[in-house]
């Protein structure tokens, strides 16, 4: 008969081997996941390096196409304005680097800037937005408002009166009904006014980028509206803003998806750039002919500048 001890001593050699086969052959496993892992991880970092180094020379090349549209811009332009007026609005976000750039190449294309006039948040703010409208019928303009009922085409039907004369450069309102109406949108606190404001041919909005929080397709809507009724008082408009403003929630985006508003209404994205800036300037004198058109590089616009196959 086989003692038990016998039997004990078996099984736990068999469990032993059967441990250490486990152990070994993990083992095994073990290095050849890790050699394979090490030699995944080194490609991919090589294949990182490849593309930070593309990257990087991409930025350079984009950095050296803007030094050298912002060099040409201004001999592009040269000429394009002359002896036309020009006013400037601009929203709460617009960067000031672009409206200085903007109007700088205006004064180039032989335009000159006869207002400046800025858009405050509360302008947009869907929470005063009878305010505004209520402000807007009150207050005299010298000329009459349009039917519309929203607040951002009434505001505009009403600065389009003080700000623009297609025709003479002479303003629809007097001077006593220009002060009064200009009193009381600052007073309210939805319009920060130059020190001086002659009335102009053209117009350019110049608003940021894409609206964010609540309410934001509405108060991008706004701008879109606004700047449509700017472009219908005098002899034309452009709106320009950064590349987001192209987006679903920003002005230049919005107004792009309204056919009604395209036909009338130029849009330019990309006024962070040189070339973005140069084709604002571009599209006003094409306002001026009696055309307009959606340019820049996003999606929505047609071509990349007046005159350019899209």
């Amino acid at each position: 008969m086989i003692p038990l001890r016998y039997h004990v001593v078996s099984l736990a050699a068999v469990f032993l081997a059967v441990a250490l086969g486990v152990l070994l052959g993990s083992s095994s496993v073990s290095d050849r996941l890790l050699s394979g892992l090490n030699s995944d991880s080194a490609a991919l970092s090589r294949e990182v390096s490849e593309l930070r180094a593309e990257h990087a020379g991409q930025r350079e090349q984009l950095r050296n196409a803007d030094g050298f549209a912002a060099a040409v811009g201004p001999i592009v332009v040269r000429g394009q304005l002359d002896g036309r007026t020009v006013a400037m609005v601009t929203t709460a976000d617009a960067d000031p680097a672009d409206r200085d750039t903007v109007a700088d190449l205006v004064r180039a294309a032989g335009g000159t800037l006869t207002a400046e006039l800025q858009l405050t948040e509360a302008f947009t703010d869907s929470g005063r937005a009878q305010q505004l409208r209520g402000l807007v019928t009150r207050l005299p303009a010298g000329a009459q408002l349009p039917t519309a009922s929203d607040a951002g085409t009434l505001a505009g039907g009403l600065l389009g009166a003080l700000l623009l004369d297609p025709a003479g450069n002479q303003p629809l309102a007097s001077p006593d009904e220009s002060a009064a109406a200009l009193a009381g949108l600052t007073d309210g606190g939805f319009v920060r006014a130059g020190e001086r404001l002659r009335p102009a041919q053209l117009a350019i909005v110049l608003t940021g980028g894409a609206v964010t929080g609540d309410a934001a397709g509405d108060r991008a809507a706004m701008i879109a509206r606004f700047a449509t009724q700017l472009d219908r008082s005098g002899a034309g408009a452009v709106l320009a803003g950064r590349t987001a403003a192209a987006g679903g929630t920003g002005p230049i985006g919005v107004a792009r998806a309204d056919t009604a508003i395209t036909a009338v209404l130029s849009t330019v994205d990309g006024v962070q750039t040189a070339a973005g800036r140069a084709v604002t300037v571009l599209a006003l004198r094409e306002q001026l002919d009696g055309g307009a058109g959606r340019y820049g590089t996003a999606g929505n616009a047609q071509a990349v500048a007046p005159g350019v196959p899209s």
